[in-house]
């Protein structure tokens, strides 16, 4: 019985972050760059361990109550943990379309860019192999992506057709340009 009853709370759990999720989007994703469908988003690990850390927690506290503080506390902890995940994992993207991109980040105002805005960009390797590439815009800003997000390659694919598009160039002279060494735009000296 208290395994049906477990089931029922996991179901019910994921049912309200499908609804959140939903709501969220229809409230807070309006802009052109959202409707086109293109994303870079962090990876889904991150909604799914923030979505399970919260059930964990939550049964953990009900189990607590009765039960002791070190399950309360603990399960407060590890709720804490599930909906901070969550919470990136739903605020953080870049959003894009044929013409500019969005960058959305937790706290912070969203922000629009043009394609031709990319002034270059540097790459770093993270341990364990994965690759950082930080594009520097006209405005002084950075955009960080991390390899191992949803959608980032076809992302700069599409941002570096875009910027050959709005700057005038020929991706054909453009000899910086090799994806395979994760280069898409001229290499930003250090200052």
């Amino acid at each position: 019985m208290e395994f049906i009853a477990i089931l029922l709370i996991a179901a019910a759990v994921f049912g309200v972050c499908y609804l959140v999720d939903k709501a969220f989007t229809k409230a807070f994703r309006s802009k052109a760059q959202h409707r086109s469908g293109k994303a870079v988003r962090a990876p889904k690990r991150y909604g799914i361990f923030g979505v399970l850390l919260s059930v964990v927690g939550i049964l953990a506290i009900c189990v607590g109550i009765t039960d002791g503080w070190v399950l309360l506390g603990g399960g407060i902890i590890v709720l804490l943990m599930g909906a901070g995940l969550i919470v990136y994992y739903l605020s953080f993207g870049v959003f894009y379309n044929d013409d500019s991109i969005l960058y959305a980040r937790l706290g912070k105002k969203d922000v629009t860019y043009e394609y031709r805005e990319i002034l270059g960009q540097k790459l770093y390797l993270v341990q364990g192999g994965s690759i950082v590439v930080e594009l520097h815009m006209a405005d002084g800003s950075a955009v960080s992506l991390q390899s191992t997000m949803d959608g980032v390659y076809p992302f700069l694919d599409a941002a570096f057709a875009g910027w050959c598009r709005q700057t005038g160039r020929d991706p054909e002279d453009c000899d910086f340009h090799d994806p395979s060494q994760s280069l898409w735009f001229p290499t930003v000296e250090e200052t």
